[in-house]
């Protein structure tokens, strides 16, 4: 697949229109939100398209990327949406609105299985055998052409696979459960960022 990857320095550019249905991913230094910082944000309109913003780490400052994550009426399609929105709340310091997660769809979709990891979605509903072997490198310095093409890969395919896994929640009768609990997503946030990280509903 030919991709149009653009790497944008600290922001989007001003009248940049990504639509209103965009797929989000996040690159970090680590997983420890009070010590690992944000690097990156990717973002695909589900076109063949990724646009990474590399930000500056000092200030945080990119306006025009906090108004489209804040917008209420773009739609958001994330992986593992508790992890990039605790990341992106913690250092852009914005609320992240109209969320959906591909992971928590596909827990509730696909009970036929276990493996709910991105790799595993692109291959079931793509066809396509991704590399994750880039997952753990360094996004904090300049990033090397294998690099920009990973963090492409983990937003172009997000749409497809949000529609893919829909179908399937629609399908089973399983659509409302999904839209009750993403609702829980903002809370489950604040429990990480109050280092709540267990699950509270356990005996």
């Amino acid at each position: 697949m030919n991709v149009d990857i653009k790497l944008h320095k600290e922001d989007l550019p001003d009248q940049l229109d990504l639509g209103d249905n965009i797929a989000v991913d996040c690159e970090f230094m680590g997983l420890n939100v009070d010590r690992d910082s944000l690097c990156l944000v990717q973002i695909s309109t589900g076109n063949k398209d990724a646009h990474i913003i590399k930000l500056d780490r000092e200030t945080y400052n990119a306006p025009n990327l906090k108004r489209i994550l804040a917008d209420k009426n773009v739609s958001k399609i994330f992986h593992y949406a508790r992890a990039d929105l605790l990341f992106i709340k913690k250092y852009l310091n914005v609320q992240v609105e109209n969320v959906n997660c591909t992971k928590i769809m596909s827990k509730i979709a696909r009970s036929y299985s276990d493996k709910h990891g991105l790799k595993d979605l692109i291959k079931e509903f793509t066809g396509t055998d991704i590399s994750k072997n880039l997952q753990s490198s360094d996004f904090g310095g300049e990033l090397s052409d294998k690099q920009i093409q990973y963090c492409a890969k983990d937003v172009i395919y997000l749409h497809q696979i949000y529609h893919s896994l829909k179908k399937i929640l629609i399908r089973e009768k399983r659509d409302s459960l999904y839209n009750r609990s993403i609702k829980f997503i903002h809370t489950r946030v604040d429990l990480d960022l109050a280092s709540f990280n267990s699950d509270i509903w356990a005996h």
